[in-house]
């Protein structure tokens, strides 16, 4: 691979994600900071430990020290109560951006292929994410993961990793969705963006490992508008762009209602996974700016829609 290649499309897509990162809205950092009373990137682990948050009284035992004594809910009654703080820790995001060949499918020069998209709104993620203390684990396209980081170098090593899955030539057939079989911390949030046309069966079994991990997880689905609709018409030669073969139909406009309906009825069992696993579920099209999908992403994983 052109180490320099690499280099270029990872700073284009750095760029780009800054750019979509920077142009949220600014009610969503007053959200954030209205929402919480800890530090950002802290989440209550719902028990006692180091924290700002109020927890819970309990009577002093030994071990105790008099600087965790409450007097004054202790002077209301016989007995000398301790206040307990409630344990904060850092929330663990794992990413993963497809970049598999049917995410470089774009009906028009004027819109972004799948994948570029898909980098640039994970990247951006991880900005925000990062930029409120949490740190980031990187799903890559065979399923495996990087250890979790913290810091705004993590998002250049992502961009690295993306650019270079992108830019390289696909030689060999792989799976669209890889099964993710890495282990993950007990608390993570799971955020994986890519078109989700792979079979509904695929699909789940790829996502079987997470969601028995008890994970939280989002799903973002992202496609081009011609996917949608189907606006093609007469007679058309559809080539799979991961070797399925080609397609010839005559009268493209006497399939459209019957895509259309096939692609609604994938869309609904794509929710239905993600719903019985408690998961989120978002749709994309490259011809939307992707603020509006990103700030409600952000709000899903950070959990600060209340």
């Amino acid at each position: 691979m052109n180490a320099v290649a690499r280099r270029e499309e990872s700073h284009r897509l750095r760029l780009q994600a800054d750019a979509v990162a920077g142009a949220l809205p600014p009610l969503l950092v007053s959200a954030r900071n209205i929402a919480v009373s800890v530090t950002l990137g802290m989440h209550g682990r719902r028990r006692a430990g180091v924290g700002d948050t109020f927890w819970q009284f309990r009577q002093y035992s030994t071990g105790d020290t008099p600087q965790g004594i409450d007097w004054r809910q202790s002077g209301k009654r016989d007995v000398v109560f301790v206040r307990e703080r409630e344990l904060m820790a850092a929330q663990t995001a794992a990413l993963w951006c497809d970049t598999s060949p049917s995410m470089r499918y774009s009906s028009s020069p004027k819109l972004p292929p799948k994948a570029e998209r898909a980098a640039v709104m994970t990247l951006a993620l991880a900005e925000l994410l990062i930029d409120g203390g949490e740190r980031i684990i990187h799903l890559t396209g065979n399923g495996d993961s990087a250890r979790a980081a913290s810091g705004r170098t993590v998002v250049g090593q992502i961009a690295d990793v993306i650019a270079g899955e992108i830019i390289e030539p696909t030689t060999t057939h792989a799976s669209a969705i890889p099964k993710f079989s890495a282990r993950l911390p007990r608390h993570s949030t799971v955020v994986l963006i890519s078109d989700f046309l792979a079979p509904l069966e695929e699909i789940t079994a790829s996502l079987k490992g997470l969601i028995r991990m008890g994970l939280a997880g989002h799903l973002v689905q992202v496609l081009d508008p011609a996917e949608e609709t189907l606006p093609f018409s007469g007679r058309v030669r559809f080539v799979g762009l991961e070797r399925e073969g080609a397609t010839i139909i005559d009268r493209t406009e006497d399939a459209r209602a019957q895509y259309i309906a096939k692609l609604a009825a994938h869309r609904e069992g794509l929710k239905s996974v993600a719903a019985a696993a408690g998961w989120s579920f978002h749709v994309h099209h490259t011809d939307r700016s992707p603020q509006m999908t990103m700030a409600a992403l952000h709000n899903a994983v950070t959990g600060y829609r209340r």
